[in-house]
């Protein structure tokens, strides 16, 4: 077994290890099935997951009786579920044993992926294992598993994709087919419906749908391109969110998206990074590289002029572009871009003023998340991320700053009675943090920001100021984001609200739908007065019936329609109807007017 993977199994619970060894299993047994009914095909590798399991496979060489190249394709999963339940009747034992290099080889000969494996574990020393189904199949695999096949209960294959060997598209693209099992069929079956609601609450599709957003091959992977839609849900989002940090003191500066690498080595953060952040760029006499973080830029701020204890707390904030390389097989939409913005921070306090600082850090995120409809424990929870002390490479070496991070950060949560948990090893390098856990669809958690404790890089910069005796002193420092990255954030709201946005962030918050042409002129008007009022509108004058006005407005999840025919004209009055097919009524256009304002000024969730 690799140190990563005893590492991930030593942080599940007792329940949580039981699911993964049934999915490690499923997983093994996926692959007997495929190699049965395609037996020419060459497996490749796969894992347990969060939420199943998976396995990679060169389909390249599948072929039929016939003899025709063929892919496995989802049309086959029935057959290959009805194989693999064959495979768990049978009951067939899970067998370990430890073998031999040369042997191993000799096992897997011809399958490139089994050796490239057998030469890493070679490199790194390790013991090779391999894994019996029965007495028909083995594959390398460092387990654990499940002591046979029938103790695997309720199996389903979910899809398939194409994944390049080691997420890399320099490499052969494989075959990926995605798995998932519970304990019984109850839970298969909950958690299916909840894949099924993901699936339509897909950012991707509804994005695609309410054209906000798209990619372009000749722009690039991972850089997705904002419609007029798309970028009018940022600005809202940007607005509040950094007329909210100033009020709350923080100073909104601008650095460059660009600097040269020695800034990265000093802040040493090249040597954790460097294999996700674009290559170095000659200029001049200087070698610049693309930012992949905003901090050294707020240290080089900090360090323009001197410091007094009378400025501090110092809080620099920024809207940042930041660049990451992350590897085509792991772009997801907006959720993991290779240019995003983040709504970034550095606050420098005294070490008497962090916890103080911490909570107000946490207030504002808090209120950010609320305005948002997000809840604690509902929607989301902390993670206290903590260093582990023996991994001398990962993390900076100053043991008292550890344990006084740590046991500050611990303190401000209880004092809060934040829902909160503990994990090791998922700290930063230079500190302890706390990480707000949003739950998406499929309560999954994600990282969608941090509040970070560092008393390592103010060292390497060498960062004081004076204090009262008139002495040099080190601060601390606060990183933190209100709002996270804004890719991130709106690809998450648009799954939680289901395209369904608050009046305050949809991009057309009003249709006007003249029932005929004789309406248009009035309809102008009542255009114009929205337009002059702040709200955004958008007049259909289409010859199209009102039913088929009515039926698009919906499916761009307009929240309000005002519905104008003769009656409406001739009354002075307008129809309004919710895009949840509510039916307001008729109504004078200055008291919707002022009830809509209230709803956008207010920012509700509700309409």
């Amino acid at each position: 077994m690799s140190g990563i993977q005893n590492e991930k199994l030593d942080k599940l619970s007792e329940k949580e290890l039981v699911l993964w060894k049934m999915r490690h299993s499923a997983e093994h047994v996926l692959t007997m099935a495929v190699l049965k009914l395609f037996p020419k095909i060459k497996m490749a590798m796969g894992p347990a997951t969060d939420d199943g399991f998976y396995f990679d496979f060169d389909g390249s060489l599948a072929s039929t009786k016939g003899g025709q190249a063929l892919q496995v394709r989802e049309e086959d999963f029935p057959r290959i579920e009805k194989e693999m339940a064959k495979i768990i009747k049978a009951n067939l034992k899970f067998t370990k044993e430890e073998v031999e290099i040369n042997e191993a080889r000799k096992m897997f000969e011809g399958n490139e992926y089994k050796e490239e494996w057998l030469d890493e574990i070679e490199e790194r020393g390790e013991k090779v294992t391999i894994y019996r189904t029965g007495e028909e199949f083995v594959d390398l695999c460092a387990g654990p598993h499940v002591e046979s096949t029938g103790e695997i209960g309720a199996v389903k294959l979910l899809s398939i994709a194409g994944a390049y060997w080691h997420g890399d598209e320099k490499n052969k693209m494989l075959t990926r087919i995605y798995g998932t099992a519970f304990a019984t069929q109850k839970e298969l079956s909950e958690y299916l419906e909840r894949v099924e609601e993901a699936k339509r609450r897909d950012h991707r599709k509804i994005g695609k749908e309410l054209n906000l957003f798209t990619f372009s091959e000749m722009v690039g992977k991972g850089l997705p391109l904002f419609t007029e839609h798309g970028a009018t849900i940022w600005r809202e989002i940007e607005r509040f969110v950094v007329d909210e940090e100033i009020a709350s003191g923080y100073r909104h500066v601008r650095t460059p998206n660009i600097a040269k690498t020695d800034l990265y080595r000093t802040s040493g953060h090249y040597p954790y990074y460097k294999d996700t952040m674009y290559p170095a760029m000659k200029v001049d006499e200087e070698e610049l590289i693309l930012r992949p973080m905003t901090c050294p830029h707020h240290f080089a701020l900090y360090q323009s002029q001197p410091r007094s204890y009378r400025e501090l707390p110092l809080r620099f904030a920024e809207m940042a572009s930041l660049y990451r390389y992350e590897k085509s097989g792991e772009l997801t939409g907006l959720l993991r871009v290779r240019e995003f913005v983040l709504a970034d921070s550095h606050n420098f306090v005294r070490k008497d003023q962090a916890e103080d600082e911490i909570n107000m850090v946490l207030n504002l995120i808090e209120k950010v998340a609320r305005v948002f409809g997000l809840l604690p424990e509902v929607n989301y929870i902390y993670r206290l991320s903590l260093g582990d002390r023996s991994n001398k490479k990962k993390y900076y070496e100053a043991p008292e700053e550890w344990e006084e991070g740590e046991e500050l950060l611990r303190k401000v949560l209880k004092k809060r009675k934040a829902p909160y948990y503990e994990a090791l090893d998922e700290a930063a390098f230079y500190g302890p943090k706390i990480d707000i856990q949003m739950k998406n669809v499929l309560g999954k958690e994600e990282t969608a920001f941090t509040v970070q404790y560092d008393f390592c890089l103010p060292t390497r910069f060498n960062l004081t100021y004076i204090n009262e005796k008139g002495e040099e002193e080190q601060p601390i420092v606060i990183h933190r984001s209100s709002v996270g990255a804004m890719e991130r954030t709106l690809g998450f709201l648009i799954e939680f609200y289901a395209g369904n946005f608050p009046v305050w962030l949809s991009p057309v918050q009003v249709k006007i739908l003249p029932i005929t042409d004789k309406q248009i002129h009035e309809a102008e008007n009542v255009y114009q007065e929205l337009r002059e009022n702040g709200v955004r509108v958008e007049l259909d004058d289409r010859s199209e019936t009102l039913g088929a006005k009515i039926r698009d407005a919906q499916i761009m999840k307009v929240p309000y329609m005002i519905i104008l025919g003769q009656r409406e004209v001739e009354a002075k009055k307008i129809a309004v109807r919710t895009r949840e097919e509510e039916d307001l009524g008729q109504m004078d256009l200055s008291d919707f007017i002022k009830k809509i304002g209230e709803n956008i000024s207010d920012r509700k969730t509700k309409l």
